[in-house]
């Protein structure tokens, strides 16, 4: 027969591992729902002017959407994935032009302390999209 203590321990082994498997099942519908729907507006283009990002956001491992000034959207969709891009949400690079291109490469920033280059991907085209925020 099984004893108290035991009896307890084995409940919350079991309390514990299913809120494990929770948690990871949410990060995971969570990480599935990070691209916003967006409709093509126009033909992909190979670079952006840098002087016009506002801001851009890491949608997942494979997606950036640049915000531009003017409301313009530019979603690039790597050719790759792009390792822990998505879990990070932040990037470098680096350009001697005006421009940032789809022949450039980005770096994941890792957000820990001291912060950390992590892997370096292709960029894709820079689609201009509608119905992003």
């Amino acid at each position: 027969m099984i004893g108290d203590e035991e009896r307890v321990m084995k409940t919350r082994t079991t309390l514990a591992l299913l809120a494990l498997t929770f948690a990871i099942d949410g990060l995971a519908a969570k990480a599935r729902d990070e691209v916003p729907p967006a409709t093509p507006d126009g033909k992909p283009q190979s670079c952006i002017p840098i002087s016009g990002i506002r801001e851009s956001k890491v949608r997942d491992d494979r997606t950036i959407d640049f915000f531009m000034g003017g409301r313009r959207v530019y979603r690039n969709v790597l050719p790759q994935s792009c390792p822990s891009l998505g879990f990070e949400k932040a990037f470098s690079y680096e350009t001697s032009l005006n421009q940032l291109c789809s022949t450039d490469i980005i770096t994941v920033f890792r957000q820990g302390m001291p912060r950390m280059r992590g892997p370096s991907c292709g960029l894709g085209q820079f689609q201009s999209v509608t119905g992003v925020k």
